[in-house]
């Protein structure tokens, strides 16, 4: 570790750069960059994360030469702010803050005015000429600092000032004159001795340490803990602090504070974008305790707005902002999310970050950087999240549904949603998980405690905040849906309901979002599926020229193949024909099949099935129009195609003809302690022959009778599940072949077909140079082979396996994301070897890893051929397997 704690920055100089991000924090490292660019950046300095990991590793303790390097430092912001910390008669105040390397919008803790007690609060006021200001300056001082280092909760002071406006009969704070502040202020202390039994610190060093340790213990607060896990961010990475000379946005009319984006974060147009408050500090903006202002002209026109925008306001300091948006975004080469203050007409920027965006506004942002040559085709694919496109391929509201409004708000984060109305964080999370609800979070405003519950919710709802607002950073980032600012809603959460136009809203109705428009509805309202053209169609044109492997579907209904079609996949990899088998006009011929005594009963059962097995392959092979078709034959133990219901064991008894006690005595020696591992895959086929032979009859029958239709060559690959020895598969090929030639015979025309295996088992990979002897092609089946390589259960290890997480004996969900050194390493071995044998051997994987960005990225490094995932994640497979020829492991950028 280094011996340099201290990092200056300001005075058109700086000792970071924003390469330095691991080190100083995002905050820290681009306000060094805007300091060495020649940006008005107010003066400070930050300490480094390496700080805050000695923190933690010494029993809460600084390192030794902090103290005096912060002093220098200081020295050196007093020097170029010509004021001096804790002074009376020409106060230097401060502001610290947290930042880590990656932004986490709300979660760690600030602290602003610092440097403000009994005697500078007197300079302060003499030196603006206002003591208003410098009296509510140093009661929001004690009320933040009281709260975030002395653990005095805020709603104790809120009580305070209620009281007061109530006494002087006014609803704004800026109707409270200096002398009501001096009142407030004192009844703040008051309150503090009283909470604590010690007066408010007055040594204005004793505040700045406090702080700094407030700052660093902020990085272990419960809801930064929840945003780390949700946001997959290593504790390990510690937080810097950032201490920076104070500027007011609240001194007058000639000063305002507000935040800006460089393009819309909604929509990822080329506009000016953001809001900003006169006569205000930064928390206004974002608490969403005033209205704010539109930046330009026109986003006041779009906001129906009747207060002036800062184009019209301040005209002069708005032409000086809008220069540093277009310096910042081409020198970052992309889209910026800034802070910025004005003090008695002089601009001041506060910090820079790569901006928050909804996807959508991702993509037409890197499209467009792209076509502008600001970045590459290249950089454009590395950009975009793959998992965050979930966000464009979901419904959004059927334009035609009528529809019954109840509110507007503002557009905070688009997509649409439906859900029970719930008022707490906690709620959302209790309805979810134990009752398995959709809801919608109706909050007045939420903050950064609720973030556990707005993960979970399918929308947010608030009545106070703006687009900036907490709620609107913070599921933009997550891409649910939320309408920020819905002023006319009345929110009781004591009663669990909302009033609005002369109707009530209980906990439990169902309303609607739309966070593309703001608006708030009645009721469920039903939506359509997206159209995937303009620049997501242009990116995924990129994208296609890039990857290397093919991106197929699991899917066995038209509806599925037809959607995956859609958006771009390649056939299919993974048809899991039992999902065609539970259909009510086909049920009862299984069961009938599961009840025969002999082989001839069976055959008889397997007939009827036989027209609905092929028309299902008819259809699929249709839809995917010569593309290959991967087909599993039954999977499942034959157990769970029985009934277990009184009423359904009597008709199935009815209709095979045999009495009650006899499907409970099948149902009985059905019945496995362990059916994951029991009579199921090819162990049904080689005990029953006869039902892999109906479906191989299907399947040919459907391919022949498809090829003559369109004249389109069919090249099905039948996938023999559950193989763990050469054996089994080389009898159930011969079974398949043996099909095949009688088919061809009968129908006069043969087509190319492969028999492959699902590589699902430990011994399939460790045997698969002997397997690949027999098998052209190997799918390897992650869900199952996941399951048997940790010998435990997808659908019963969910409890456990976070409590795993927690204490770090797993970093992922297994089963979410593919764990490479253990399911990975049996991956390769069987590539390895199957390829040895076999070296055209054809490699793919069907499990829901297929999806996964990360995994997708392992897959690449192995050598497979094609990804297989469920329809609506084929376009986050297809940049993800881009991204991995590009280096990117699951991609980067913007969420």
């Amino acid at each position: 570790m280094s011996s340099k704690w201290v990092y200056s920055f300001g005075g058109g100089r700086a000792e970071g750069r924003s390469d330095m991000k691991n080190l100083l924090g995002g905050k820290g490292a681009n306000l060094a960059e805007m300091a060495n660019l020649g940006i008005p950046v107010p003066p400070g300095f930050t300490i480094p994360t390496e700080a805050c990991t000695f923190y933690y590793q010494n029993g809460n303790t600084y390192p030794e030469g902090l103290q005096d390097q912060v002093m220098a430092a200081l020295a050196t912001v007093e020097q170029i702010m010509g004021a001096k910390f804790g002074d009376q008669v020409n106060p230097l105040l401060v502001s610290v803050r947290s930042g880590a390397r990656a932004s986490m919008p709300g979660m760690m803790d600030t602290i602003l005015n610092l440097g403000l007690n009994d005697v500078s609060v007197e300079g302060l006021a003499k030196r603006s000429g206002d003591a208003r200001f410098a009296y509510d300056s140093y009661r929001r001082f004690i009320q933040m600092y009281s709260d975030v280092v002395l653990g005095v909760d805020h709603h104790h002071f809120e009580e305070i000032l209620e009281e007061a406006k109530d006494d002087r009969n006014v609803k704004l704070d800026t109707e409270l004159s200096a002398d009501d502040w001096k009142k407030v202020v004192a009844k703040y202390k008051d309150k503090v001795k009283a909470a604590l039994g010690r007066p408010f610190p007055q040594d204005v060093h004793e505040q700045l340490w406090g702080a700094v340790g407030a700052v660093f213990g902020s990085w272990m607060n419960q809801r930064a803990i929840t945003y780390r896990r949700l946001h997959d961010i290593p504790e390990s990475w510690g937080t810097a602090v950032n201490v920076q000379a104070m500027v007011f946005g609240n001194m007058g009319e000639d000063c305002c504070t507000g935040v800006c984006f460089t393009r819309d974060p909604s929509t990822g147009d080329n506009d000016f974008y953001g809001e900003f408050l006169i006569n205000a500090q930064g928390e206004d903006v974002v608490a969403g305790i005033r209205t704010p202002q539109q930046l330009t002209i026109h986003g006041r026109e779009l906001q129906r707005s009747d207060l002036p925008s800062m184009e019209e306001a301040m005209p002069v300091v708005f032409k000086e902002l809008n220069a540093i948006r277009h310096k910042l975004e081409a020198h970052y080469k992309d889209m910026q999310d800034m802070e910025f203050t004005v003090q008695q007409g002089r601009l001041w920027m506060l910090q820079t970050r790569t901006g928050k965006r909804t996807t959508k506004a991702a993509l037409k942002i890197a499209v467009d950087m792209a076509r502008e040559g600001l970045i590459t085709r290249k950089d454009a694919i590395g950009r975009i999240d793959p998992a965050a496109l979930d966000q464009l391929l979901h419904p959004t509201l059927d334009p035609k549904a009528s529809r019954t409004m109840l509110a507007r708000g503002l557009p905070a984060s688009p997509g649409a949603a439906s859900g029970k109305v719930v008022f707490s964080a906690e709620d959302a999370e209790k309805w979810v998980k134990d009752r398995k609800e959709k809801v919608i979070l109706v909050r007045i405003e939420t903050s950064p405690e609720d973030i556990g519950g707005m993960h979970v919710s399918e929308g947010i709802l608030t009545t106070r905040g703006g687009m900036t607002s907490h709620a609107a950073v913070v599921a933009r980032g997550m891409g649910t849906p939320c309408v920020a600012g819905a002023g006319d809603i009345r929110v009781d959460y004591a009663a669990k309901s909302f009033k609005v136009a002369g109707k009530v809203v209980a906990e439990g109705d169902v309303i609607t979002l739309d966070g593309g428009t703001g608006e708030v509805f009645l009721g469920a309202v039903p939506t359509i599926q997206p159209e995937l053209t303009g620049d997501f169609a242009t990116l995924m044109e990129w994208v296609d020229t890039i990857r290397t492997m093919k991106v197929r579907t699991n899917a066995e209904t038209p509806l599925d193949a037809a959607t995956a079609r859609k958006f771009g996949a390649e056939g299919i990899g993974l048809c899991r024909t039992e999902h065609m088998f539970f259909a009510p006009e086909r049920i009862l011929a299984v069961r009938e099949m599961i009840l025969a005594a002999d082989e001839k009963g069976r055959r008889a059962a397997l007939a009827k099935l036989l027209p609905f097995q092929r028309q299902d392959f008819i259809d699929l092979f249709t839809i995917m129009q010569g593309l290959p078709v991967t087909i599993r034959l039954l999977d499942p133990p034959l157990h769970e195609f029985l009934p277990h219901t009184d009423a359904d064991i009597a008709e199935i008894a009815k209709a095979a003809n045999v009495d009650v006690a006899a499907v409970k005595a099948r149902n009985a020696s059905l019945h496995e302690s362990n059916p994951m591992l029991g009579h199921r895959g090819c162990r049904l086929g080689i005990t029953y022959p006869e039902i892999y032979e109906m479906q191989a009859q299907a399947i040919f029958e459907a391919a022949v009778s498809v090829s003559q239709e369109t004249g389109r060559t069919v090249t099905p690959e039948v996938m023999i599940p559950l193989v763990g020895a050469k054996k089994e598969l080389d009898l159930m090929k011969d079974a398949v072949d043996k099909i095949a030639a009688e088919v061809f015979a009968a129908m006069g025309q043969s087509v190319k077909y492969h028999v492959g295996t699902m590589i699902e088992l430990p011994r399939a990979a460790l045997m698969a140079g002997d397997i690949a002897n027999t098998a052209e092609f190997f799918s390897f089946g992650t869900n199952d082979l996941t399951q048997t390589t940790f010998g435990m259960s997808r659908d019963d290890s969910g409890p456990f396996l976070e409590v795993y997480r927690a204490k770090g004996i797993y970093e992922h969900d297994p089963f979410a994301q593919l764990d490479q050194d253990g399911v990975g390493e049996l991956i390769k071995i069987a590539a390895e070897r199957g390829r040895a044998t076999r070296p055209g051997l054809k490699l793919g994987i069907c499990g829901e890893h297929g999806g996964d960005p990360s995994s997708v990225g392992f897959c690449q490094k192995v050598g497979l051929d094609y990804v297989s995932c469920s329809p609506y994640r084929v376009p986050i497979a297809r940049l993800a397997a881009a991204q991995a020829v590009l280096g990117k492991e699951g991609g980067s950028g913007t969420k």
